[in-house]
């Protein structure tokens, strides 16, 4: 979890010229249940950290009334034959992670502002976006949120808290140990990630290094701050997923898929076989 930055950016901000991500190196885990919450609880006051984000409080509320629906949500189909790298193109080869950085080497922004990597840090992140999906580039700090276990608890993580913004088929809060998630900012005048079809369960590309994996949203954090992933996302990426000392503070590229759901959130399997599938698309131009 990440604190709130002591400078909110400003709703006014004007709209971001275009810009170019740096290259990065070319090519190429976790088990257990989703009821869909949509985010927008305000921001949550909690012990300071200077690189994680605030408590949090658990399910958010739905979307009110009258707000414009999301994209059409996709959803993904499971079987005994998903799996890590189980879809694959015609040539039996994952999707690369340069084939994935080519493809968002430009950024045509679709945030109002800028977002920090962690309190006191520049506001420099834009979110960007193409018609399939949205991305960004960024720190990725280790969210350990969530139903307790042997690595991520209030012993582990003085910070801990046992909720996250949306819970598994079994009622419960997602399992940070297990369930590769990444974090999205909560709605703001910067951005509003329901606007573009993003919600919990939408697939998410993570790519660092030559690693490519899969992850779903999982968990809303402050409207400033963006890069974060849960303990069992980071360690899939081969990053140090200490919740207190670990992380990267650089160099994740976040995609997530417009509009794609998995049910349940925590089908490993499906989202691993449905998110090879739409980074195939995605690179593919399709």
């Amino acid at each position: 979890m990440r604190v709130q930055s002591l400078t909110l950016v400003a709703a006014s901000a004007a709209l971001l010229a275009p810009t170019t991500f740096p290259g990065a190196p070319p090519p190429p885990l976790p088990e257990p249940p989703a009821q869909l919450l949509l985010p927008g609880a305000p921001d949550r006051p909690g012990p300071l950290r200077a690189d994680r984000s605030g408590v949090r409080i658990g399910p958010v509320p739905h979307v009110p009334a009258g707000q414009p629906a999301p994209h059409v949500r996709q959803r993904t189909d499971s079987g005994p034959e998903a799996g890590p790298r189980a879809q694959r193109d015609a040539s039996g080869s994952p999707v690369r992670a340069a084939d994935l950085l080519a493809r968002v080497r430009d950024c045509d922004p679709v945030s109002r502002g800028r977002y920090r990597s962690d309190a006191g840090a520049p506001a420099d992140i834009p979110v960007c976006g193409t018609k399939e999906a949205v991305y960004w580039k960024a720190d990725l700090d280790v969210d350990c949120d969530g139903r307790p276990g042997d690595r991520c608890n209030s012993g582990t993580d003085p910070h801990f808290s046992p909720a996250t913004a949306y819970t598994g088929s079994d009622g419960r809060p997602l399992d940070a140990e297990r369930l590769p998630y990444v974090v999205v900012p909560g709605p703001s005048d910067t951005w509003d990630h329901r606007e573009d079809g993003v919600r919990g369960g939408s697939l998410a590309a993570l790519v660092h290094g030559d690693r490519v994996r899969y992850a779903v949203v999982g968990d809303v954090g402050p409207s400033d701050l963006i890069g974060e992933a849960s303990y069992a996302a980071a360690r899939s990426l081969g990053i140090p997923a200490d919740p207190e000392g670990g992380g990267v503070a650089s160099d994740v590229t976040y995609i997530v898929f417009k509009g794609s759901q998995v049910e349940p959130i925590d089908d490993t399997a499906a989202a691993e076989k449905a998110g090879e599938r739409l980074a195939r698309r995605f690179v593919d131009g399709g």
